[in-house]
């Protein structure tokens, strides 16, 4: 069973307001697309985290959800979707198709719902599934789709897709992931240098049928990515 706490929005343990001033402190960083700003106003992050933790939910702070995952910081969660969203035109963000490796609590997810046309997450830890099922089940979201399964190996039977993102860092980016990218597509995930701990975030395109481009940014901090499943 599990162990989750549903709120409404309106139960006064968080306030709009404190989401909206998340969404401004977001854009004085720098995450300019008005789309992927929207996207995160309308999903109340609180909603996703222990009640213990709802206090904090928007501050711009990884939390614990539990057995050493955690909800991604705002900011990484922003930036990442504004990558991803800046590869088209804006008119053309609402009609891509989205891969998601690692679900986690739902709450990424719940966001790309609102920003992409369709989302496809899957995640390898079944009680993690499971609560992800209950996070996101009260917001109603037809173009959301939860599997549980390997990360590592994508999820085929939703290929092509526009955009893929990674909320686990590996020490290479998966083979399989690539295959499953639409021509134009783009993938964010982090990395892990194979010596060392350091881990930066990787910026993938996908240029014709046979090269990808690969960005690689500033240093970053995620779980790591385990292939195959838990239960």
């Amino acid at each position: 069973m599990v162990g989750v706490i549903q709120r409404s929005d309106s139960d006064g343990l968080v306030s709009e307001r404190a989401r909206l001033r998340m969404v401004e402190q977001l854009a004085h960083q720098g995450i300019d697309s008005e789309l992927v700003l929207g996207a995160m106003k309308k999903v109340p992050r609180h909603l996703f985290v222990e009640q213990g933790l709802a206090s904090r939910a928007y501050e711009d702070v990884a939390l614990p959800i539990g057995h050493g995952q955690t909800i991604s910081r705002p900011s990484t969660v922003a930036r990442m979707l504004w990558l991803l969203a800046e590869s088209v035109r804006p008119q053309e963000v609402r009609k891509l198709r989205a891969l998601e490796i690692g679900t986690g609590c739902g709450y990424q997810a719940t966001v790309m719902a609102r920003l992409f046309a369709d989302v496809v997450s899957v995640e390898r830890v079944h009680w993690l599934h499971e609560l992800a099922k209950v996070n996101v089940r009260p917001f109603r979201l037809p173009n959301l789709r939860l599997i549980f399964g390997d990360g590592t190996a994508g999820v085929t039977a939703g290929a092509p897709y526009d955009v893929v993102i990674s909320a686990a860092a590996s020490e290479s980016i998966s083979k399989d992931w690539l295959r499953q990218m639409a021509v134009g597509g783009r993938l964010v995930a982090p990395v892990k240098a194979p010596d060392s701990d350091m881990q930066t975030l990787h910026v993938v395109d996908r240029v014709s049928p046979d090269e990808w481009s690969l960005t690689v940014l500033d240093p970053v901090r995620f779980v790591p990515l385990r292939a195959g499943v838990a239960r």
